[in-house]
């Protein structure tokens, strides 16, 4: 098995393993973000060069560095490879550039958007993000558009991840939307504005790391930090009906799929868990959530050091 050193620190891992993966072993600050990978989603990856990193020995056989930073979602490790990723200053400069660059369209309405919170680039924006833009042109909008019944499409967020398209390539059979245009004119659309409706389209929302695919059901009726994340889960016969439910009181304002410390969907859920069962009473509720101590959804959830929600 390989052995790679990321900021000093070395691990054993697989054979193909990525150095993000990698990274995400060893976990800290030495972790790239990943705003298109995503693990469950074949293809992901390798588009928003957010994860880059420095290789500064390639391997035992070949120690020369790699010329150029790379991407660590699709370089795979090597024996004796060695990665600088947060310790380098090249590496910091370069996130902070591709930050600037995915915020040249994207506005920052996080007052307003309901991805505030729990949001990838709201987070990198904070990190590695400028107090002003050197952009001087006009941005492009996009008019608002709803493509089904549940989701709501804020094209102007868009920073074209993809994996709203690979999630319906991979878990649905009639997905009938995608990326049209080129360039700057590129964006995410229906056919001729036609309705998502098939019984998994409502994964899409979970997989968006910005405010760009919301859930009609529960816009605008709270901020993620009032409610409290539970574990629950029900007798499904779409899905695996294991779930997080948001509470507030006795109220379930919204339903998504459990997610990882890294925000990937653990298991895909259909739409009549997410949008049709708001009730308590559809639900056996197994606990709070686990929830990272520096997530703002953690505000006010905590109890005696506990690193769970109350």
């Amino acid at each position: 098995m390989p052995k790679v050193t990321i900021d000093g620190q070395t691990i054993e891992v697989a054979e193909g393993t990525s150095i993000l993966h990698a990274a995400r072993q060893l976990g800290g600050e030495c972790v790239p973000p990943a705003m298109c990978y995503y693990t469950p989603l074949k293809g992901s990856g390798g588009k928003c060069r957010t994860c880059l990193v420095k290789v500064t020995k390639g391997s035992e056989k070949d120690p020369r560095p790699m010329p150029k930073l790379v991407a660590s979602c699709q370089t795979m490790v090597m024996d004796g490879m060695e990665v600088a990723s947060k310790s380098d200053q090249a590496v910091v400069d370069a996130r902070k550039g591709v930050v600037e660059f995915l915020l040249l369209n994207h506005p920052l309405d996080c007052p307003i958007c309901d991805q505030a919170g729990e949001c990838h680039l709201q987070d990198l924006a904070f990190e590695h993000g400028s107090a002003n833009t050197r952009y001087e042109f006009e941005r492009r909008t996009f008019e608002k558009i709803d493509i089904g019944p549940y989701i709501k499409l804020h094209m102007t967020r868009c920073i074209l991840c993809y994996r709203c398209v690979y999630t319906a390539n991979q878990i649905t059979d009639n997905r009938v939307h995608g990326i049209i245009g080129r360039g700057d004119h590129a964006e995410i659309s229906t056919y001729i504005e036609k309705a998502i409706d098939n019984d998994f389209s409502g994964n899409v929302i979970d997989v968006c790391p910005v405010g760009a695919l919301t859930d009609r059901t529960f816009r605008f009726k709270s901020r993620v930090w009032f409610l409290k994340p539970m574990d629950a889960h029900r007798d499904c016969d779409k899905c695996c009906g294991k779930t997080t439910v948001w509470v507030s009181g006795e109220d379930i304002y919204r339903v998504t799929a459990r997610k990882d410390k890294y925000g990937e969907v653990e298991e895909f859920i259909c739409n009549t868990c997410r949008f049709e069962k708001k009730s308590a009473s559809d639900w056996v509720i197994e606990g709070p959530r686990a929830i990272e101590r520096h997530s703002v959804i953690s505000q006010n959830h905590y109890a005696n050091g506990a690193t769970t929600v109350v």
